[in-house]
């Protein structure tokens, strides 16, 4: 039972609003680390934990404003300069941060959170006295200073140690934190000691598990004028049925009159451009900034460059860039990973940076931009990049490959290899990386969303990696064709023109068929073989079609027409270069290509893949 019951509603609004203030919250934090002194910064954050603090109140969260107001006392301080802001103190206010998002996990769950961590709290009120210490140093050393000094251990505290009991006066005088070290409460109790900021690993976790349990979202904002859009072209479709059905009442009272039809066909007309307009503005409904998800990635990628001692900094570009919400959703997953490989193996420490003529700060980019109707996203860094005959090597020593096919791959084909599933460049497996179960996840998630991930690197300078996406998986204008008495459909916006084959125009280059429009000389490839069925026909017709990287003419048997599609999966199966299928006008099923996938395999293909045309009637593909 909801522990917020006639509440659902209110709690519902309060943690949207609250996670996204919170996720703004951390953004400027990490600015903040940049700009220590910028007071509007310091004033939005303040402003931020105190509209947080106020929500919880008037729910009756007090776990949630204790923290928070503890954390808004620091903030009170920092903005009227009473504090000076260090890197351990930024690291004790993210902690807080990560346990309110963790709260508000559980308060999604419809249970009141716990209280938070004492060692937190203890970490939080040391701050506000302005002692707060280097966390984590002090623990270990103290304990195995008096062993080594004494050469004897020391029995009273090792017994206390063990069974959480009060410790007995030692025999020999010990220094203060090494007995206050295994006793929690001496840690509570004194907040001013050095101790106090010991427990910041439990909290640092805190964050991430919160972001990983929390639950999808089922709720979206839309801008008012996306539905007024939607609501007056609902009301236009209403008036033109309307004239359709006077219409046919006049033609089933015999009125064949030449005006009566042309009104039925301008009335038709009218009503396709209405229904056009309304899915597009429906659809438009579902689209969301991709700076929603970006915004996460600033918080993390600075904690894991502390956490292996690192100085990067993340830049984020083309936030307002809109995509499909579901879509947004499912690349949480693969982005985090790439920011954080980007970070953990793409840049180096300071140090190796110097020693190469490097600035100590490496730079990851993070970007965004709409292509056509794609969006690329691509994760950039200036690090070391990747060694293709290492990654060469690694992939035979794991075994995932032998060594005969190893010696047949290019470069690029060698940076694939980091896509295995178990490849890891890490030899000791640690809690960021090195266990092989990361990259071939990634791209398996990308291509569940019809997408494609392609990488470049180059040594000592940096490491790209480009996922092109469609901007929505519901509808897609497409042109379908005909090869082998199939009809096909291929995305529209990769269609430049189409073009009638004459036999004459085809040109061999480097021994593939080649021809000339426009003083562009373009690959020919036929359909059929792409898709290794047998030709039944000599292709009348070419779609000039234009990827992302390369332009080609694909020769098809003949073209329907143009159409928009609802594209349906393919249940349990994904043929290579197929993206799913949909249903025609006359109820037959269409394929619909996924052409980057297809044409993926055919990048080095000899001739005996494309289209040889040696006469009318003797020709091969």
């Amino acid at each position: 039972m909801s522990d917020f019951a006639g509440m659902e509603d209110l709690m519902q609004d309060f943690l949207l609003e609250s996670t996204e203030l919170l996720s703004d919250v951390d953004n400027k934090l990490c600015e903040l680390e940049k700009r220590p002194n910028d007071k509007a910064l310091l004033n939005d954050i303040f402003r931020g934990f105190h509209t947080i603090k106020g929500g919880a109140g008037f729910l009756n969260v007090s776990a949630m404003v204790t923290i928070c107001h503890r954390t808004e006392n620091l903030f009170d301080k920092l903005r009227n300069g009473e504090l000076p802001l260090s890197s351990e103190l930024m690291d004790v206010i993210l902690d807080a941060t990560g346990v309110v998002r963790g709260m508000f996990t559980t308060l999604s769950q419809g249970l009141s959170p716990a209280a938070p961590d004492a060692g937190l709290l203890a970490a939080l009120d040391s701050a506000l006295a302005g002692n707060l210490a280097v966390p984590a140093a002090p623990v270990a050393a103290p304990v195995a200073t008096p062993a080594a000094a004494a050469n004897t251990p020391d029995w009273n505290v090792l017994h206390a140690a063990v069974t959480k009991a009060a410790a007995p006066v030692a025999s020999t005088p010990l220094p203060a934190a090494a007995v206050v070290a295994p006793v929690v409460e001496a840690v509570v109790e004194t907040p001013a000691m050095p101790v106090v900021a010991a427990k910041p690993a439990p909290a640092k976790v805190a964050p991430q598990q919160g972001m990983a349990s929390a639950p999808p979202e089922n709720t979206i904002r839309i801008d008012t004028v996306r539905l007024d859009q939607v609501l007056n072209l609902s009301g236009e479709i209403g008036l033109t049925k309307n004239r359709l059905t006077t219409l046919r009442t006049e033609i089933l009272q015999g009125n064949m009159e030449t005006h009566t039809l042309r009104s039925l066909d301008e009335a038709i007309s009218q009503l396709d451009l209405l229904v056009s307009d309304l899915q597009n503005a429906v659809m438009k409904t579902r689209m969301q900034p991709i700076g929603r998800l970006f915004q996460k990635y600033p918080r993390l990628a600075r904690d894991l460059a502390r956490q292996l001692g690192k100085e990067v900094e993340l830049v984020i570009t083309g936030e307002e860039t809109e995509l499909d919400k579901t879509m947004i959703e499912d690349l949480n997953d693969p982005l985090v990973h790439l920011v954080r490989n980007a970070v953990d193996h793409g840049v180096e420490s300071s140090e190796e940076r110097i020693s190469v003529g490097k600035k100590p700060q490496s730079l990851v980019q993070l970007s965004a931009e709409q292509v056509g109707d794609h969006i690329v996203i691509e994760i950039t860094d200036d690090g070391k990049g990747m060694n293709p005959e290492a990654l060469r090597r690694k992939a035979i020593e794991k075994g995932l490959i032998d060594a005969e096919t190893a010696n047949g791959l290019d470069e690029k084909q060698c940076l694939q290899l980091i896509f295995l599933p178990g490849f890891s460049t890490k030899d000791q497996i640690s809690n960021v990386s090195g266990r092989g179960v990361g990259m071939d996840v990634v791209r398996t998630n990308i291509q569940k969303l019809n997408g494609r991930i392609d990488i470049n690197s180059e040594q000592g300078v940096g490491t790209r990696i480009s996922i092109s996406l469609p901007l929505t998986l519901a509808i897609l204008p497409v042109l379908v064709v005909r090869a082998c008495n199939q009809p096909f459909a291929v995305p529209l916006a990769m269609v430049r023109e189409i073009i009638p084959i004459d036999v004459s125009a085809i040109q061999e280059v480097s021994g593939r068929p080649t021809i000339v429009v426009r003083d562009e000389i373009l690959p020919l490839k036929t359909l059929a073989n792409l898709l290794n069925w047998a030709p039944t026909q000599k292709p009348q017709f070419g779609v000039l079609m234009q990827s992302a990287e390369k332009s080609f003419i694909l020769a098809v048997d003949s073209f329907v027409g143009r159409d928009d599609v609802v594209i349906k999966p393919l249940q349990n199966i994904r043929p290579k270069g197929v993206a799913g299928a949909t249903l025609s006008g006359d109820g037959s099923v269409v394929l619909v290509l996924d052409m980057e996938d297809l044409l993926s395999g055919q990048a080095d293909a000899s001739g005996s893949g494309t289209m040889m045309l040696r006469n009318a009637d003797n020709y091969s593909y």
